[in-house]
C-alpha cells in the first residue's frame, strides 16, 4: 500500500487519538499533508541511499575478499572512516565543507551521498561476513571438479554469501532508514524538519512528535515484516526449518 494511502487513513483515527491522549486532532489533521509529503521525500532519499550503499558495500567487500592490492587497503580505510564517524558530521562536511573548495551539492544530493557513504561500510562488512562463512571445503571440491574461479564464485560462493548476509542486510536497511532523521540538518524538508518547524511555529509539541512517530512506524513496520518473511524463507531454503 502506498505511503499516501496509509497516511491518508489517519484522519479516521483522530477522534480515538483525542480520546486516548488528549491531543489537538484539528492541528494534526490540518498538517497531515505536510507529513505525507515529508514521508514521501524521506522514503525517496532512503531508497536511493540504500541502493547506492548496497553497490558500494558489494564492491568493497569483493575487493577485500580477493585482496586486491592497494584497493583492499583503500576499502579498509573507507570502512573504518565511515563506521567511526556520525552521519551528521558526514552531512555537515558535504553540505558546509565542500563548498569551501568549490563543490556545491543540494540537500538531496548530500542526503543520498551521506547515506550511501555510511551504509556502504555496513553493507560491506555484512557481505564480507557472508563470504567468510562459505565453507572452504566447497571451494576445494569445486576446484577438484575442474570449475574455473569465476564459475566457483558465481555458482557457489556468491549465492551462499548473499543468503548468509540477508539478516544483516535487513538490519542495515532499517538502521539506515532511521538515520534519515538527521537529514533536516542540511535543510532537507524531511519528517524531522517538518516536525521541528511545526513545533517552532505552533508549540504543539506533543501532536507534532506523535505524528512523527506514527509516520516512522508506518514506514518501518511493513519493511520489518517483509524482512522477517524473507529471512524465514531463506532459512527454510537452507535448513528446512
Amino acid at each position: 500500500m502506498e505511503m499516501s494511502v496509509v497516511l491518508g487513513q489517519l484522519p479516521h483515527c483522530m477522534k480515538e487519538v483525542n480520546r486516548l491522549f488528549g491531543l489537538n486532532t484539528d492541528f494534526m489533521q490540518e498538517n497531515l499533508s505536510l507529513y505525507v509529503e515529508a514521508a514521501k521525500l524521506t522514503l525517496h532519499m532512503a531508497v536511493f541511499g540504500i541502493i547506492f550503499a548496497l553497490i558500494v558495500g558489494l564492491i568493497c567487500s569483493m575487493v577485500r575478499y580477493f585482496k586486491v592490492p592497494v584497493l583492499s587497503q583503500i576499502a579498509g580505510c573507507y570502512i573504518e572512516l565511515s563506521r567511526n564517524t556520525p552521519l551528521l558530521i558526514q552531512l555537515y562536511f558535504l553540505y558546509f565543507g565542500l563548498p569551501k573548495i568549490g563543490i556545491v551539492l543540494s540537500s538531496e544530493q548530500c542526503a543520498v551521498i551521506g547515506l550511501a557513504f555510511l551504509g556502504g561500510s555496513y553493507m560491506a562488512e555484512a557481505f564480507r561476513s557472508g563470504l567468510d562463512n562459505v565453507p572452504g571445503i566447497q571451494v576445494q571440491s569445486a576446484m577438484s571438479l575442474g570449475m574455473t574461479h569465476s564459475q566457483i564464485f558465481g555458482n557457489i560462493i556468491l549465492p551462499q554469501a548473499v543468503s548468509n548476509s540477508i539478516p544483516a542486510f535487513c538490519a542495515n536497511i532499517i538502521f539506515l532508514i532511521k538515520e534519515t532523521s538527521v537529514f533536516s540538518a542540511v535543510a532537507l524538508a524531511d519528517l524531522m524538519f517538518v516536525t521541528k518547524d511545526l513545533i517552532g511555529m505552533n508549540y504543539n509539541t506533543d501532536e507534532a512528535l506523535f505524528m512523527l512517530v506514527a509516520a516512522y512506524l508506518i514506514i518501518l513496520l511493513p519493511i520489518s515484516i517483509i524482512c522477517t518473511f524473507v529471512e524465514r524463507k531463506v532459512r527454510y531454503a537452507e535448513y528446512g526449518v
